[in-house]
């Protein structure tokens, strides 16, 4: 075990109301509701985060800064938990027909994630990890805040100066609070609105080729979670790995990557503008090139993910000569090969 000084985030995603959610509900059914909403906190973690422990109604992790090789990526697994957290609450409910006090309260559990950047030192106590340090502390006493006071949000994600900085990504609307703690002095925080972001990812317009509509179809199997070829997909310096291109630079550096960026992607002395269509993390996304939209969805299996890549061609072309020019346009991109060295690769890593 390293018993250095670490440098990394520290993150706590809480499930909010749980407490008065408990009040007056069946302790056995609330449990079980409370065990698949952690078991979900846990399995979307876990790709990308180290588990630190389960706090009642909450999951501590953290990962060290030389471990997070893009840190937007951070942000992304948040929402996208958040998300899967949402649904999985409207899906339990739905499906129960026990009319006790814990299953009709289920729709008034929420989440919220705080997320500090710090100095940790791991500590072995007859076995058992902890994590300690101020900043360790720190983002415990984070739980307690202004957030719902001040904004009125029962969701939301929460970050610390230090957090939002490492993270380096232009974030909008966030709410600012200044947080007094004993010890701990005045610490500046940044939240998130988690509702209204919810709203807009299911509210945007989704643009998808279906099987159906797809021109070409392309199939691998992967043994990783979605989340890691999520980022193997997206990294710029991972893609340059498994890409024939030579070169991959963003058009607008520091922005946040989804619906409207842009990649500038070159073979050779030629030069291909990607710009993304509809970016659902760990789900999907829709690029559009000079002559073709490409939807690439990311299905979860239990022992890895099945990527489908769906191509249409940007013709006014018969459909089977749509096909023919899809396949053509594969063989000279040699696409076949490229994914099955990012196959290799995450195989190997």
């Amino acid at each position: 075990m390293n018993n250095e000084t670490q440098h990394g985030y520290l993150v706590l995603a809480d499930i909010s109301g749980y407490t008065s959610y408990l009040v007056g509900t069946e302790l056995d059914h609330a449990r079980d509701v409370l065990t698949e909403l952690l078991e979900l906190l846990v399995q979307h973690f876990r790709p990308l985060l180290n588990i630190s422990k389960l706090e009642g109604d909450a999951v501590f992790a953290y990962i060290p800064k030389t471990r997070i090789p893009r840190d937007e990526l951070l942000l992304e697994l948040q929402e996208s938990t958040y998300v899967a957290f949402r649904d999985k609450v409207g899906s339990i409910r739905r499906q129960t027909t026990c009319q006790c006090n814990a299953c009709k309260a289920i729709p008034t559990l929420d989440l919220k994630f705080i997320t500090h950047f710090g100095e940790y030192i791991l500590q072995d106590v007859s076995g058992i990890t902890e994590l300690v340090g101020s900043d360790v502390n720190l983002v415990h006493r984070l739980l307690k805040n202004q957030v719902s006071e001040a904004a009125g949000w029962k969701a939301y994600a929460l970050f610390t100066e230090a957090a939002l900085i490492q993270l380096n990504v232009e974030l909008e609307n966030l709410h600012e609070l200044v947080e007094r703690y004993a010890h701990l002095g005045e610490i500046k925080t940044y939240s998130l609105d988690l509702h209204a972001r919810y709203q807009e990812l299911i509210d945007e317009r989704r643009i998808f080729i279906k099987p159906e509509e797809a021109d070409a179809i392309l199939t691998r199997t992967i043994a990783a979670p979605p989340s890691v070829v999520w980022e193997w997909m997206n990294n710029i310096e991972k893609r340059l790995l498994w890409e024939t291109f030579n070169d991959i630079r963003p058009a607008l550096t520091g922005r946040r990557t989804g619906r409207g960026s842009q990649n500038h992607c070159a073979h050779g002395k030629n030069v291909v503008i990607e710009t993304i269509l509809d970016w659902r993390p760990f789900e999907y996304y829709t690029l559009d090139y000079p002559m073709a939209i490409q939807s690439r969805h990311l299905e979860a299996l239990p022992e890895g993910t099945q990527l489908n890549i769906y191509y249409k061609v940007k013709m006014s072309l018969p459909r089977w000569l749509k096909g023919l020019v899809a396949q053509f346009m594969g063989r000279m991109s040699n696409v076949e090969r490229q994914y099955d060295t990012l196959v290799r690769l995450l195989e190997n890593s």
